[in-house]
């Protein structure tokens, strides 16, 4: 069981297992050729890029900034070169796949041009996806090309290094911001919440 749990790939693996059984006694499997099924599963898909992609904006914003000063100078490369780089990588991919999925989902239920126009009644998941946007936006022309300089991935002057950590950090706190609100209007829309 132990070995299950050393490697991250057999982890997701049993947990899509998991997942497999629990739609085998559920019964889901004679739904898949049902639109209302891949609805619900584009849903899924949506929800668990958007923790993917809010939980590492969290990650970022709670515990690595706060602790990059309370972190000797020397142990420093270990989060710079290491640790955030990957984290970036799946915080893009995230934001990717929550926005693809999104956009999916909306076309599919036949509100997406209603809720971008914010008409009645999409207004709330209308205001959650443009947000949403936003801070995709955001991730991909703000926050990756700065932290690319701001972690020595691009090289750039000392000056510039700095410039672009502050431009990543602050539009990192925007997207923070803007992720509770829009967390709001995308659960608000389905439990009439404005």
């Amino acid at each position: 069981m132990g070995a299950l749990f050393q490697s991250l790939g057999r982890t997701i693996t049993a947990g899509v297992v998991i997942l497999l059984v629990i739609m085998a006694v559920a019964g889901t499997y004679t739904k898949v050729g049902d639109m209302e099924w891949w609805r619900f599963f584009f849903r899924w898909l949506h929800v668990l890029s958007g923790v993917m992609w809010i939980g590492l904006l969290w990650y970022f914003n709670f515990v690595q900034t706060p602790s990059m000063p309370k972190i000797p100078d020397e142990q420093k490369p270990a989060i710079s070169k290491v640790i955030s780089p990957k984290a970036l990588f799946w915080f893009r991919w995230g934001a990717m796949a929550t926005i693809v999925t999104g956009a999916l989902l909306a076309t599919m239920n036949g509100y997406i041009g209603q809720a971008l126009m914010l008409q009645k009644p999409f207004t709330a998941i209308g205001l959650g996806m443009w947000m949403g946007v936003i801070m995709w936006f955001n991730v991909w022309f703000i926050i990756w090309p700065n932290q690319k300089k701001a972690l020595g991935i691009v090289t750039v002057s000392p000056e510039e290094k700095a410039a672009a950590a502050k431009l990543a950090g602050m539009t990192s706190r925007i997207n923070t911001m803007l992720s509770i609100p829009m967390l709001y209007c995308m659960v608000a829309q389905q439990n009439a919440g404005l």
